[in-house]
């Protein structure tokens, strides 16, 4: 009887011993899935990649029904980093940038550790706009130095896909790993406009134009479209550093950017030049289209005077010229069309300030 119970407790521990090596294989499995999932998140190149690696690969690799990212963005920097390197925001699926993250949902603002149960309407429909009709969902929290950085939501249909009993380790560590990306991308993101930004005004600046223009160039060759470039210059702006100094001169330039940033497109490409010189790329616009644009430009700069920090009022003109670039022929050397379409617009920019200032000159228009 004794052997027979010896051999009874052999067999269990034999059982329990082939469960736990299937769980142990099962837990080696999703380890090795999960470091995959990472290992794609880390070798994204950019912003953008990254952001497209978490929204549609995640969703593709965890086989889910609907997947979006909430990212703080309480200054507008992320949206401000991607469109200077012309992605537009507002097309990046399954993306939300928030000014404040407790908006989209009240429970972030105690998310420590991911969350998993029930899709509710009332708590988690802005999480999953328009998509699927959620069942079950995952909120997994992108924390960097304690502070909540994003939040990256899961979706599926399946009711029983999260649920509160399951653990939530593994999700917590893609979180950990996310956050470390969010912030690696955003920071070589800023490094790179550092580069090519000039620090005053928050415009780019003449090295990044010179490379943007003949990209503008190539798509406008593409697309058979017109390129126009502006070139405006502050009136008088030596006449202003002379008698109220240099913090005056810059507190000009700085404004006279602020007023010109709010008139263009997103699509366009705003660059100081050099000094008091300024360069606007304006793909898919002709020169006539341009020098409407440009003659707002001037009015708007000039509607009202500059104040500096004593109050003293400093009158703000500028003069503008106008080329553009029609796209027809054969594809050429983009750096020599870039060089004569600048030159242009320069040139037409030297007429107008010949003109006596504030003023607007066209290429083709009257001598």
């Amino acid at each position: 009887m004794a052997r027979d119970d010896h051999g009874a407790e052999i067999r269990k521990l034999r059982e329990r011993l082939a469960i736990l090596r299937s769980e142990a294989e099962a837990n080696e499995a999703i380890l090795r899935r999960s470091q995959a999932r990472e290992l794609f998140l880390l070798r994204a190149a950019d912003l953008r990649e990254l952001l497209d690696a978490l929204v549609s690969g995640l969703r593709a690799a965890f086989d889910l029904d609907a997947v979006t990212v909430c990212v703080s963005d309480p200054q507008h920097e992320i949206r401000h980093l991607l469109m200077a390197d012309g992605v537009d925001t507002d097309s990046l699926e399954g993306v939300r940038f928030q000014e404040a993250l407790e908006s989209v949902a009240p429970q972030f603002t105690s998310l420590y550790r991911s969350w998993l149960g029930p899709c509710i309407g009332s708590d988690h429909g802005l999480l999953f706009p328009g998509g699927a009709e959620v069942k079950s969902c995952a909120q997994i929290p992108l924390r960097r130095q304690d502070q909540l950085v994003g939040v990256l939501n899961f979706g599926s249909r399946d009711a029983d896909r999260f649920t509160r009993h399951h653990a939530t380790d593994f999700l917590d560590h893609l979180g950990n790993v996310a956050a470390v990306c969010l912030e690696n991308a955003v920071n070589r993101a800023r490094l790179v406009r550092s580069g090519l930004t000039d620090v005053l005004t928050g415009w780019h600046n003449r090295r990044y134009l010179q490379t943007r223009i003949r990209e503008e160039v190539a798509r406008a060759q593409r697309a058979g479209r017109s390129l126009a470039g502006v070139f405006l210059a502050v009136a008088h702006f030596k006449r202003v550093s002379d008698t109220w100094g240099h913090p005056a001169g810059d507190r000009v330039l700085r404004e006279m950017a602020g007023r010109v940033e709010l008139m263009i497109r997103s699509s366009d490409v705003a660059a100081r030049y050099g000094g008091e010189e300024f360069a606007i790329l304006l793909p898919a616009t002709d020169a006539a289209a341009a020098g409407v644009l440009a003659e707002r430009i001037r009015a708007e700069v000039s509607r009202q005077p500059v104040f500096l920090a004593d109050g003293t009022p400093v009158p703000l003109t500028v003069s503008l010229g106008v080329a553009a670039y029609d796209g027809q022929g054969e594809a050429g050397d983009l750096k020599a069309i870039a060089e004569e379409l600048i030159a242009r617009a320069d040139v037409q920019l030297y007429r107008a300030k010949r003109g006596g200032r504030d003023r607007v000159c066209i290429e083709g228009g009257d001598e």
